[in-house]
């Protein structure tokens, strides 16, 4: 009767984590409905809810390079033009740099992500209901992760039982169908949540997600910088048009990191390498 156990480890995951995800949507149904009513998310406001620290250091990057006062080589590299940052996000991208003025794109989107001026940004959201806490594991992405991962530990607690060695005294179906009651219970919690709440989000709260749809229906109507810059917060650097640009972001350090000259082209385009 091995199968037992088995099965009451499978009620406790699909049980607990179900229960949580109810929690995590009733509290989410509990937000203040007019948080965030009646104001505009700034750019830097919008990339932090659709994607975290990580997308607000590609939208300072991007818009600073555009603006040819950071040239961004499609070999990976940074380069400061104008050291004269015009906001607390643009200093802490021309900090991370460093004052030798060159550096590899990666570690600067890093310690660009986690500079005082992006916390400052996160706490400022949390505060007016419309960014989830730091780590906080209550949200219904997070609930749903649990249900996900409840769903395949059924899924593998029912394999186990059902390839048990040697009798079990019950027909290996009807074994398989106790299994099937916990696992419809996990899919049919996810297929709500895919028709209620989805899009799930880690980083906007319900609030967060309403003012971020209406962003998203104001660019797809217009144009213009504001625009180019508002899809690239929303949607990250796969809404970079520029295929240099675009180079520079998907470049790993996988590669020799020849780094490139002080001189550019004189259009602003990407630097040569030595």
């Amino acid at each position: 009767m091995f199968w037992v156990l088995l099965l009451l480890l499978a009620w406790a995951f699909a049980g607990s984590a179900c229960l949580r995800l109810c929690l995590a949507a009733v509290r989410a149904a509990a937000v203040d409905a007019d948080a965030g009513r009646g104001r505009d998310l700034t750019l830097y406001e919008a990339a932090f809810l659709s994607g975290g620290p990580a997308r607000v250091a590609d939208l300072t990057l991007v818009s600073m390079a555009r603006q040819r006062r950071v040239l961004l080589a499609h070999t990976g590299w940074a380069t400061v033009v104008d050291p004269r940052g015009r906001d607390e996000m643009e200093r802490s991208v021309i900090g991370a740099i460093g004052p030798e003025g060159q550096s590899r794109i990666a570690p600067v989107r890093a310690a660009a992500a986690t500079a005082d001026a992006v916390r400052g940004l996160a706490d400022r959201l949390v505060s007016a209901g419309l960014a989830v806490p730091d780590g906080d594991g209550s949200t219904i992405a997070a609930g749903v992760r649990r249900v996900r991962t409840a769903t395949l530990a059924v899924l593998a607690l029912g394999t186990t039982a059902l390839l048990l060695p040697g009798p079990t005294g019950m027909p290996r179906e009807l074994i398989a169908l106790w299994f099937a009651l916990p696992l419809a219970l996990t899919l049919s919690c996810l297929a709500i949540a895919r028709f209620e709440v989805h899009p799930y989000s880690r980083w906007a709260s319900p609030a967060g997600q309403r003012l971020l749809g209406t962003l998203n229906r104001r660019v797809n109507r217009t144009g213009g910088e504001r625009t180019y810059l508002a899809s690239v917060a929303v949607h990250g650097i796969s809404a970079i048009g520029e295929p240099n640009l675009r180079a520079a972001f998907a470049h790993r350090d996988q590669s020799s990191p020849d780094r490139p000259s002080r001189g550019t082209h004189p259009h602003g385009r990407a630097l040569r390498d030595r």
